[in-house]
């Protein structure tokens, strides 16, 4: 690497890995707008699939469900991983600190399907019927393990003498936990919030084992329509995905920026 910059073979790796990650997605993007139904043959600009993306019924109901089982999944989630961060980071280690740190951690390692398998075991057991509540149930205790991570390592690092300081000036402890302890630490647990609600927005398998009838999720949706040939409607719904991400990404860049005490937009 030369001191003013990349070198030319730098240069050309990331040329290569820019590629690699973002080239399929103009190529998804671009098809998106071809008015040939044929995905490999390019027919002229054209709205079409959006138009009948608009009228496809089945496609909407899975989009709308699946956020809504991701943003249940991603709050209950958070709300788990927050308490068991608070536990795991607070008390000093025994038994039953150990046993949490492992329960906690399982869903990191295992298998999707594995975990997806014992979730449908486990709600046939308790003779469950599977649907939204399942899913929900499932995505939660996997986004619980992700977020937890994030949580505790923002209150590893959290200065505890605050807490301490307004606990000596006499305010009760859920007013501590209200006023200084999650102020403080919002910024991970929105984090973990993201996290969780990505993981729950983006599965397949588990969702696959622990729904039932009327509760197709999208990723289920688009699955199981490319089995029978890629439909341009399907880089429709993708393309609207990737900008409302875009659009989140570039919006959480200009609220960091303006955040900065000097306001400048570089890192």
């Amino acid at each position: 690497m030369t001191c003013h910059g990349l070198s030319p073979f730098d240069r050309l790796v990331l040329a290569l890995g820019l590629a690699f990650l973002y080239l399929p997605m103009l190529i998804l993007v671009l098809y998106s707008f071809n008015a040939s139904r044929l995905v490999t043959v390019w027919g002229g600009f054209s709205l079409t699939w959006y138009k009948a993306l608009a009228a496809d019924r089945q496609l909407i109901e899975a989009a709308v469900l699946s956020l809504e089982v991701a943003a249940a999944s991603a709050t209950l989630a958070t709300l788990v991983a927050t308490l068991s961060a608070i536990v795991l980071t607070r008390h000093r280690r025994n038994a039953a600190h150990s046993l949490l740190e492992l329960t906690s951690s399982a869903p990191l390692v295992l298998p999707e399907i594995i975990l997806g398998l014992a979730f449908l075991l486990l709600f046939v057991a308790l003779d469950i019927p599977r649907g939204f509540v399942t899913v929900t149930i499932a995505h939660a205790s996997i986004g619980a393990a992700f977020a937890g991570i994030v949580i505790r390592s923002r209150l590893a690092r959290f200065d505890q003498r605050l807490e301490e300081a307004a606990s000596d000036l006499g305010c009760p402890p859920w007013k501590v936990f209200v006023v200084i302890t999650l102020p403080l630490n919002l910024p991970a647990i929105i984090a973990a919030w993201l996290l969780a609600f990505t993981l729950s927005l983006d599965d397949l398998v588990v969702a696959s084992f622990t729904t039932g009838p009327g509760a197709t999720t999208l990723p289920m949706r688009i699955y199981s329509s490319v089995r029978l040939g890629v439909s341009p409607e399907i880089n429709a719904v993708s393309t609207i995905m990737i900008a409302a991400v875009a659009l989140v990404l570039l919006f959480s860049w200009r609220l960091a920026a303006s955040a900065r005490p000097d306001g400048n937009d570089k890192p």
